[in-house]
């Protein structure tokens, strides 16, 4: 078998790094408590990274060096440091955990995949962990799975190995402090593959009242069992899945009636194909409120109604970069629809506008955005805007524009995975006119094809 390495003599990126915490502070004292052994390794490193021998790479740009397809071995003299965010403690977890990039307001994670079983004992939740990374290897463990992990050789082609007993004992470090983990607050929306390994907590959660009562593991499962949570979200439920293993020790623990929140670790399926999450321990899981319900959409008024027949009478198309412009196309869901794509024989480089006209929503106390997008082939995706001092017809660089976050189609291999956004916000746009702005970019590399229909404004 053939593993590419990665022989790395000057990193534009390493070279930039700024050493931080313990580091940045010139502090590498470590007490005597860990044991000689894993004192005098730690140590050793952390004098090498002094004296510039070794250098630290952030969790996101060495999970850039994942090839895909490939495992990867590290030859360079690197290290990562990272705090542990889940936990194999009650059996949800074996034989792996996974580490974010600092305790709060974390941004990346990684996986490290190792033989050594029951390493709560060792890597508990907010161990502060380096690990040195030359000789040591980066991939998959399921080829296309979607979770970089670091392991210690190719298990067979394309797959990664995991870490033997020994290499996590002389590579995998402990430092002395644990620190509090502070979840990240998101909807379940929002969860993308770059919330793998991330310790997250979603609010206003339950699970379906179909499946209350039952336990969190069904006994004729072998592996795993996967269970519906869902969250109030604007006028309907978004939902999400928790999977749990077979061999958690609380896997015949019964679902709780009531709602309110859940944290754990996001992860993906065996094969990769969705993303989950992931108990560290029961007690993640508090409802004890009541459940929640959706917004009535009955209570709203109905002040903007989009088919997109054309894109002149209530929109302004502006192609700021690129000749490919927004337009019309008769495959909606169902009837027309809004239509970008910057792909013209071959992928162009574009940014182009479609801004709404003035929408009055000064008379409300709330108000919310509904549409469904479509999208297809590979690149960026659109992106949503609202402005309450742009003037219509003017350049869109003359607006203050506030970012939102929609749900967005992924699937990008079929016409007809119509998403649908979600509910948007737009509370905070009451009081006047607000425009309604989506964004299109595209590059040389990958050009997305991206239709919009039914939108929709609701106030009351």
């Amino acid at each position: 078998m053939k593993t590419s390495k990665i022989i790395i003599l000057i990193l534009a990126f390493v070279s930039s790094i700024s050493f931080t915490s313990c580091v940045e502070e010139g502090n590498f004292e470590v007490p005597t408590s860990l044991g000689t052994e894993e004192n005098e390794a730690l140590n050793k490193l952390l004098t090498e990274a002094t004296n510039g021998s070794f250098s630290e790479i952030s969790i996101a740009n060495l999970k850039g060096l994942l090839v895909n397809g490939q495992v990867t071995q590290i030859t360079s003299d690197i290290y990562v440091k990272g705090y542990v965010t889940s936990s194999d403690q009650t059996g949800n977890f074996f034989k792996e955990f996974f580490i974010q990039d600092a305790p709060t307001n974390a941004t990346a994670a990684i996986k490290v995949v190792t033989e050594f079983v029951d390493s709560y004992n060792k890597f508990n939740i907010g161990r502060e962990v380096y690990i040195r990374l030359k000789g040591l290897y980066i991939g998959e463990v399921r080829t296309g799975d979607g979770v970089t992990a670091i392991g210690g050789g190719e298990f067979s082609a394309g797959r990664l190995g995991t870490l033997s007993v020994k290499q996590t004992g002389a590579n995998v470090l402990r430092a002395t402090n644990s620190e509090e983990i502070e979840p990240i607050v998101v909807k379940f929306s929002e969860i993308n593959n770059s919330h793998v390994g991330l310790f997250v907590k979603v609010e206003n959660a339950q699970f379906p009242s179909s499946i209350v009562g039952k336990t969190y593991v069904d006994a004729a499962d072998q592996f795993d069992t996967q269970r519906l949570l869902e969250s109030c979200d604007g006028f309907g439920y978004t939902n999400f899945i928790l999977e749990t293993s077979s061999f958690a020790e609380f896997r015949f623990s019964v679902l709780p009636a009531g709602g309110g929140s859940v944290s754990g670790v996001v992860s993906k399926t065996f094969n990769g194909s969705s993303l989950v999450l992931a108990l560290n321990k029961p007690s993640d899981v508090i409802m004890e409120q009541a459940r929640c319900s959706p917004l009535n959409i009955a209570d709203f008024n109905l002040i903007f109604d989009e088919g997109f027949n054309d894109v002149t009478t209530n929109w302004t198309a502006h192609n700021i970069t690129g000749a490919e412009t927004w337009g019309i196309t008769t495959f909606g869901n169902p009837g027309n629809a809004a239509r970008m794509s910057g792909f013209s024989g071959t992928a162009k480089v574009n940014e182009d506008w479609l801004v709404s006209k003035a929408i009055n929503i000064s008379a409300a106390s709330n108000a919310f955005l509904i549409f469904e997008t479509v999208k297809r082939f590979a690149g960026n995706n659109i992106e949503l805007f609202y402005s309450k001092n742009y003037t219509s017809g003017s350049p869109v660089t003359n607006g203050t524009w506030v970012k939102l976050n929609p749900v967005l189609d992924t699937n990008v291999n079929s016409w007809n995975s119509w998403a649908s956004s979600g509910a948007i916000d737009l509370t905070p746009a009451v009081g006047g006119n607000v425009f309604i702005a989506f964004k299109y970019t595209s590059d040389t590399a990958n050009a997305a094809t991206f239709q919009i229909d039914n939108l929709k404004v609701l106030t009351k």
